[in-house]
Order: C-alpha cells, then structure tokens, then sequence
C-alpha cells in the first residue's frame, strides 16, 4: 500500500507556507500557496514517498500550526514535532547537524562541514542545505557565509532575514548590509 501525505495551508507572518506530513510526522514546508506548491508537494512526494496520494487535511496539523504560532509570537524557540525526513545519506547528515544550531545562532557552510568531518565539503553542503525539505524546523535559515552574509536561502532571502531577526540574530539596522 502506498503512503497517504497529508498538507495544509498556514498563513503565516511571511505569507502563505504549506505543511505536509505522513502518519510518521512533518516532511515537507514551502513558502508558497496555489497550484505551484501543490505541484511541488506531488513531485517532491512522487520521489521520495512513491506516491500521489496527497490529501487536503488542516485538522492534522494542529499541533504543527500551534508550534509555528508560537515561534512566529516568540513564545518557542524549539520544535517538538516528530518529522518524517526523507533526503540522501549526507543530506540527512547535514541536517542533523543542522538542528543542532540553537535558536539566536548561526554557523557558516564551513562550520557545518567541519562539524560533520567533510572540511571539503562545504559547496556539497550548501546544496545540502538547498534541497531541505523542512525549513524552519530544520533551521537552515541559521546557516550563513563565512565572512557572514546571508548567502541562498529556499524560501527567499527576505525570509531569512525575517526569521533571523525573529530569533534575534540580526537587528532590523543591520537587514540589507550583509
């Protein structure tokens, strides 16, 4: 029997963002709404679930919506979502990795491939951090360059700034000067 993915659309402080999960937990977020999501959601789900079954499911997303509220409302600086993550063997290393910046931080490319011990890995984990299906929960929005700019972000470099100043790492002063 094939996988059931669920989704739903949250309106956030930065616009629409569509949460899709298994029974086992989250596996994919985008910053986006409408059919080019959806579309998204299916491919993404064709790859890696073996799926089509994508079902419109809000009241399984409870607990999700309600996490998001808080950390967008600065009440929650941690998710306690269980996540269903499907991506390749050094992927899911990098994002492991990943989850363990703590909310107010950052690290550089370079930090995280030193982390993982792959110091010559740092454009592989970019392109880690380019195909992760989970931002915010998986927090790649705290990986910067080495000499501190914001450099690529999924959802936008505009989100990024948003969300890192949310977490206080970037003053509103400092927006459009890294």
């Amino acid at each position: 029997m094939k996988s059931e993915v669920f989704y739903t659309v949250y309106q956030s402080p930065l616009g629409s963002i569509v949460l899709a999960a298994t029974e086992a937990g989250l596996c994919w977020v985008e910053f986006s709404d409408g059919d080019t999501a959806r579309l998204s959601l299916t491919r993404w789900a064709k790859k890696w679930m073996h799926t089509e079954n994508i079902t419109y499911t809000p009241e399984f997303f409870l607990e999700a919506t309600e996490q998001l509220d808080e950390y967008f409302g600065g009440e929650r600086q941690e998710f306690t979502l269980p996540l269903d993550i499907h991506g390749t063997a050094f992927q899911k290393i990098v994002w492991e990795q990943l989850r363990q910046i703590p909310y107010g931080e950052t690290r550089s490319y370079k930090d995280i491939a030193l982390a993982i011990n792959a110091a010559k890995a740092v454009r592989a984990i970019g392109g880690a951090n380019n195909k992760n299906p989970l931002s915010i929960f998986i927090p790649c929005h705290r990986v910067i360059g080495s000499n501190g700019a914001l450099v690529g972000y999924g959802g936008g470099l505009n989100v990024k700034e948003y969300l890192l100043q949310l977490e206080g790492v970037l003053e509103r002063s400092e927006v459009g000067s890294a």
